[in-house]
């Protein structure tokens, strides 16, 4: 499943539509489409999500984490979202998992993502794992293409969710697939839509691996 990050382009999001995308919402992209209820397509239908907890845009922008932002959004849209993020610090290794263990009794989503970042391995992950719960791989790029794979083995044996962030070329969906996500997001859609068609194409491809039949 590929999921875009919203944009306020009506344009690029009838073309995600018709591909059939999903879209990525955060507390800054509900901020920006000035709304406070579920994302929709620019002929009005619902357009199906999964909700990022913003962690990432924080990092960029240089702040510290908003929780109060999140919460809202929460509040505001994520009981219809296909999958929350539980909150995170980018490259924050076990400081990052320790947040993501706060929060976790505070979101009351049926799925519920962890994000996995640099120097976390499968034992420091493992204990907050169990039914509802999934993987978000993050981290820095060259930490999640040595680890993409080892994550999706893990993901596989347990039953759980796997998505892989910040996927924006052919080659890197290919790498998610083989790996067994089930999903991945990225933002090269949502700026150019001359890109999703090609990027969308990718997923009728098949690969050696199999990722089972389903995850719980």
């Amino acid at each position: 499943m590929l999921f875009a990050s919203w944009t306020g382009t009506a344009h690029n999001l009838r073309v995600l539509q018709d591909h059939g995308w999903s879209l990525l919402m955060s507390p800054d992209t509900l901020r920006r489409c000035k709304g406070k209820t579920a994302p929709r397509w620019p002929d009005g239908s619902p357009a199906p999500y999964a909700l990022d907890n913003g962690a990432w845009g924080c990092h960029q922008q240089g702040r510290d984490f908003d929780g109060d932002a999140f919460g809202h959004t929460v509040d505001s849209i994520g009981a219809g979202a296909s999958w929350v993020v539980v909150p995170d610090i980018v490259g924050g290794g076990l400081q990052s998992l320790s947040l993501s263990r706060r929060w976790l009794p505070r979101i009351d989503h049926p799925l519920k993502l962890i994000a996995v970042q640099d120097g976390m391995s499968i034992a420091d992950v493992d204990p907050l794992m169990g039914p509802g719960r999934g993987l978000f791989l993050g981290g820095s790029t060259e930490w999640k293409i040595r680890t993409m794979a080892m994550w999706g083995r893990y993901a596989r044996r347990i039953g759980a969710y796997y998505h892989v962030g910040r996927v924006n070329t052919v080659r890197r969906i290919r790498m998610a697939m083989c790996a067994g996500a089930h999903s991945v997001d990225g933002t090269s859609a949502t700026r150019w839509s001359a890109n999703v068609p090609r990027l969308t194409s990718t997923t009728a491809q098949t690969c050696i691996f199999d990722r089972g039949s389903s995850w719980s």
